[in-house]
């Protein structure tokens, strides 16, 4: 872990005299703040604080630390912080962590624009199904498509994702389109993440209408829902993103053009707005302008 920053959060710790207060003034989640305070205790071999259900208070090691971190703070102040652009240009790396499907549909695109504004750059880009831990898996920035944030992390919303129903013509051709929202209760729906009925949620006239659907194939993956859909398994619910692509080229036929499915947004996660560094504020805000380009839709051509 980067020791100026665990100096900064003992400071405050030991000024706040709680995890809860420091967290708060930080702008960081309590667990990171946690996180710190425990690899300071591990880097000095001691306990640190004395802890009661009220309050901590410093012990005499505790004491000597503060003193230390306070000097480490003042030397800090003298030395570029890697990453910091110290002539301009940006350096360092960023560990950056998203699903498959916005990796393949645009993300992987991103950052190799990213690397081409910024040459003295790298990024480590972990690729996953799953909700990366991001103090665990020591990622800088994870960028995420929902709507269920982490109440204990700090997340910038980069765009707007709408959603969109469609399936290949060849399902429709054996199976009939549907109408209107309520039909997709009796279609091969392919859901996400688990068996059983889901709720697909729309807004038509002003008015959210919730269709309860199943179908005979799920997945953890959109990108597996969605070739699933191409080959005329059933229907799918996509982000425009992915989507725009195929029901351009004809793969997919957009339904229900007149009934806007939910909309999730597409955000940047990160733990603390803190001592951010500059590669991860650059990294936002080219990642804003990004989402809200036509290039990173691949949607250019793309008509409902």
């Amino acid at each position: 872990m980067d020791r100026i920053t665990a100096a900064w959060v003992f400071i405050t710790i030991a000024e706040r005299t709680s995890l809860t207060s420091a967290a708060e003034a930080l702008d960081m989640s309590r667990a990171m703040v946690t996180r710190y305070l425990a690899e300071m205790e591990r880097w000095a071999g001691t306990r640190l604080f004395h802890r009661s259900t009220r309050r901590i208070s410093l012990t005499a090691a505790g004491e000597e630390t503060l003193a230390r971190c306070h000097d480490m703070l003042t030397l800090a102040e003298q030395v570029p912080i890697v990453g910091e652009e110290l002539d301009g240009r940006l350096r360092g790396e960023l560990r950056v962590a998203c699903a498959p499907s916005l990796a393949k549909a645009t993300l992987t695109r991103a950052m190799a624009a990213f690397l081409d504004l910024h040459p003295q750059t790298g990024i480590n880009l972990q690729v996953a199904y799953k909700t990366i831990n991001l103090v665990e898996e020591r990622v800088d920035l994870a960028i995420r498509v929902t709507n269920n944030l982490d109440p204990g992390l700090i997340a910038r919303r980069l765009a707007d994702c709408p959603l969109v129903v469609c399936a290949a013509p060849a399902y429709l051709q054996r199976h009939g389109t549907p109408e209107k929202a309520e039909d997709l209760a009796r279609h091969n729906c392919l859901t996400f993440a688990f068996f059983g009925k889901s709720l697909w949620s729309f807004q038509h006239n002003g008015k959210s209408v919730n269709v309860p659907v199943r179908g005979n194939f799920t997945a953890n993956d959109s990108l597996s829902l969605l070739d699933a859909a191409i080959t005329g398994a059933g229907i799918t619910q996509q982000p425009l993103i992915v989507a725009a692509p195929f029901i351009a080229s004809g793969a997919l036929v957009r339904l229900l053009p007149d009934i806007q499915p939910a909309t999730l947004g597409i955000y940047g996660v990160y733990t603390s707005r803190e001592y951010q560094p500059a590669l991860l504020r650059a990294m936002l805000g080219f990642l804003a302008e990004w989402f809200s380009s036509a290039k990173s839709l691949d949607s250019a051509d793309f008509h409902s």
